[in-house]
């Protein structure tokens, strides 16, 4: 235990140490931090961007096509003359560029379809983007007030201590005087050392809240990371006014994790009309340009060699177009089409039951949220009423104790549940500031409000 204590201090002092003149994080800067570093935010926006794109790809489906083409190429030896069609032995060299255009007519509203989804997909990553950052922000605030409830419980405990090393040196002149026996200073000396192992334990605890506030905000130097002493009083919150019901109705109009829901069931209906679009017949234009230059070594039986006509005269002489209308109509494709619609019917069925879950899954929570709200708040107030007898209850018996009318085991007993209880009553405090910042948000008010912390 000594090495573990020694280890422990050890740590906290070269944090210490790293910490010196260093910044102080408000709870504000550490979730617009959080913001803007966090990897699961970066993926979220990632995923933004893939959807920005498909939605440019369904945009596209409305654009012609052009595609061009050319080659070059050298036959050599007997081969057919490709502009009179005749076998000759000759060196030929074939040049051809053609170039084709598409574009569809109708599709079966499948184009459209696909656009209008493709617009909802992008509305559904940014919900997703908002819900991250909101569950990200979330985490930020009990993870900052954590650190806040070490901070004040590192306090209670030195206070503590201090407040022991006093009744050390009174209990040491209690047994000069001869009113107490001797053996109650080592009780107490055992209370003085349990103090000092709860203030490094203490202390340890806010390292470790630290830490993992630290690595939430994706720091790197989380050493010397640290928060500002800020103090939240208790306050009666007025979300106390509204009802589970209320709260729940106007969540309805506000929670992301609903309108989620609500966008999907948006895209498996767009789904299943693409899919029905696929029964439909397909009308395409199209059209293409085609040329060719041929240049062949041929005799002209007077030891000579014909020239070929120049390059662009032959562009002209073989040019083509090519161009119509080509309609497609299916009527049997091995139930393919029937059964994918049959597949896109039964995701919007899904798509619908997971919006009617997360209607009763958002109910549940809120009821849940206030319970729990209102049990935070029944508890610190009992909790503090507690600490006001046992304070009374310390007082008593440490008088009883400096005149010899107690044990150093009361006196302990005393100390114990007085230290117990007010730590309790900053945990309840902490507990009932991060609840109803919950049941705040669900009523639509935001993790961090305007106004810096």
């Amino acid at each position: 235990m000594k090495i573990l204590s020694k280890i422990i201090i050890a740590i906290c002092v070269f944090w210490t140490g790293n910490s010196f003149a260093q910044k102080k994080w408000t709870l504000d800067e550490c979730v617009r931090h959080a913001m803007e570093n966090n990897v699961s935010i970066k993926q979220i926006e990632l995923d933004n961007q893939l959807a920005n794109i498909d939605e440019k790809d369904a945009y596209g489906s409305f654009l012609p096509t052009l595609n061009a083409s050319a080659s070059h190429s050298w036959n050599i030896g007997l081969n057919t003359n490709i502009t009179t069609g005749l076998l000759e032995n000759q060196t030929t060299q074939f040049t051809s560029v053609g170039a084709t255009a598409g574009i569809d007519l109708f599709r079966g509203l499948q184009n459209q379809n696909r656009f209008r989804r493709s617009k909802l997909a992008v509305i559904s990553s940014q919900y997703q983007h908002l819900k991250m950052e909101e569950d990200v922000a979330l985490n930020v605030v009990n993870a900052y007030l954590q650190i806040l409830f070490n901070k004040e419980n590192i306090k209670v405990q030195k206070q503590q201590f201090s407040a022991d090393s006093l009744q050390l040196v009174r209990s040491q002149a209690l047994v000069d005087a001869g009113m107490i026996p001797s053996g109650d200073l080592y009780d107490m000396k055992a209370t003085l050392a349990t103090g000092k192992q709860r203030i490094i334990q203490a202390e340890y605890a806010l390292l470790v809240s630290k830490m993992s506030l630290a690595q939430l905000l994706q720091m790197e130097d989380f050493k010397a990371f640290d928060i500002a002493d800020v103090e939240y009083e208790f306050q009666p919150n007025s979300i106390f006014f509204e009802t589970p019901e209320s709260i729940y109705q106007q969540a309805k109009q506000e929670r992301t994790e609903l309108k989620i829901a609500e966008n999907n069931v948006k895209i498996a209906e767009k789904d299943v009309d693409i899919a029905k679009g696929a029964r439909l017949p397909s009308l395409v234009g199209f059209y293409s340009f085609s040329s060719r230059v041929s240049y062949a070594n041929v005799p002209n039986g007077l030891g000579g060699v014909m020239a070929p006509p120049p390059f662009f005269e032959q562009l002209d002489m073989f040019k083509g177009h090519n161009f119509g209308l080509q309609l497609n109509i299916p009527i049997f494709n091995g139930f393919s089409a029937r059964n994918n619609i049959e597949r896109t019917k039964v995701n919007l069925e899904k798509s619908r039951l997971a919006l009617e879950q997360t209607e009763l899954d958002l109910e549940r929570n809120i009821y849940t949220a206030y319970a729990d709200a209102k049990g935070a708040l029944e508890t610190y107030l009992a909790t503090r009423e507690m600490l006001k007898s046992r304070e009374e209850a310390f007082r008593y018996t440490k008088e009883r104790y400096e005149n010899g009318m107690a044990t150093a085991f009361d006196y302990n007993q005393s100390q114990t549940l007085l230290v117990n209880t007010q730590s309790d009553l900053l945990r309840t405090k902490y507990d009932y500031l991060f609840r109803t910042r919950i049941l705040e948000f669900y009523f639509g008010i935001p993790i961090i409000p305007n106004e810096t912390e």
